[in-house]
């Protein structure tokens, strides 16, 4: 009856390993620093029906904040907080699929880890399966309907905002040494241009700069309405414009409202551009809105002086209108995978 019953019980326990597993396999063991609030992360693979065992242990005693096993994508299989040690926690694997070891620390000072994780093949499991995990680049390709604007038309117009001769009295005279003449600039300015000339020597030399540019440009004058030297000089084209060496002289400043006010008291201003000169011309891109000062001051003593000042504006206008449109927008990923 003894060698019976001792023949029953040897029966049962190699049956129960059979049941319940083999010898633990080694996956990994290692020893790893988690640097101050960072993060360490190791993935491994498992068949279906192993029993995942880990254990866990911090060298110095310290506590880690988080450790955490995570099946992918997303689903957390074990988490535990301010650990110092885990000793032979052993997990049921439901899904062959990659599973993500994360180790982090909130503490300033590292923390110095030591881990060992294993696995037990069920009775009909894969003894030797590759828990190596490996990484492939994937496209994700989406599509949506999005409201696109274009351009209908562009209008470019040609607007001469001022033409006039500007007296400006000696500094003798009774009514003062400075006139200021306002510009308005028109909406969607892109450029404007100037010209500024004293006296006879100032015309004759825009009058001869214009005869040439309409010799060369006659054609192109005709076909674009307002446009001759003045709006070539804004648009940056071929001008013949020449600054005078001889003649009368006169200051000019380009400003705001707030600094032509300090420019009539005869005070200190800023300026966009200023001059002494016979004549003088120019192509601006400062400023494009609002309302343009130009002021202009005559340092002779005895003699008036007349002054020829032209400003032309060249603006776009646009008319926009929009479309619905399928807009294809490609993203990347790193997506784990095993080989077995």
């Amino acid at each position: 009856m003894k060698n019976i019953a001792i023949a029953i019980i040897t029966i049962m326990i190699l049956c129960t390993y059979n049941l319940f597993g083999q010898t633990p396999i080694d996956v990994a063991e290692s020893t790893l620093k988690v640097s101050g609030f960072g993060e360490e992360i190791f993935y491994y693979g498992f068949s279906e029906g192993d029993q995942l065992v880990f254990n866990f242990r911090e060298v110095n005693g310290k506590e880690l904040k988080e450790l955490e096993i995570i099946e992918l994508p997303t689903s957390s299989k074990f988490m535990d907080y301010k650990t110092k040690k885990i000793e032979n926690k052993i997990i049921n694997i439901q899904n062959t699929g990659v599973y993500k070891f994360r180790f982090a620390n909130s503490s300033m000072s590292g923390r110095i880890c030591k881990f060992k994780i294993q696995r037990i093949p069920s009775v009909n499991g894969i003894v030797n399966f590759n828990t190596n995990v490996f990484w492939r680049t994937v496209f994700d390709t989406t599509y949506s309907i999005v409201e696109e604007k274009y351009l209908v038309k562009s209008d470019t117009n040609i607007t001469n905002l001022t033409d006039q001769v500007a007296k400006v009295h000696s500094a003798t005279n009774a009514n003062g040494n400075r006139t200021l003449i306002d510009i308005q600039l028109p909406q969607n300015t892109i450029a404007w241009s100037y010209y500024v000339g004293v006296d006879q020597e100032g015309k004759k030399a825009y009058d001869e700069a214009n005869q040439q540019f309409l010799s060369s440009a006659s054609s192109l004058a005709s076909s674009i309405p307002g446009y001759g030297s003045m709006a070539a000089l804004a648009l940056g084209a071929t001008t013949y414009f020449t600054k005078s060496n001889t003649g009368e002289n006169v200051n000019f400043w380009f400003m705001d409202a707030q600094n032509a006010n300090a420019f009539n008291q005869g005070a200190s201003h800023y300026y966009y551009k200023q001059g002494n000169v016979i004549s003088d011309y120019g192509k601006m891109t400062v400023p494009l809105t609002g309302t343009l000062y130009l002021g202009l001051f005559n340092d002779n003593a005895i003699q008036g002086i007349d002054v020829m000042v032209k400003v032309t504006a060249v603006s776009v206008n646009q008319v926009w209108d929009s479309k619905p449109i399928q807009k294809m927008q490609v993203t990347s990923r790193q997506d784990a995978y095993l080989k077995n």
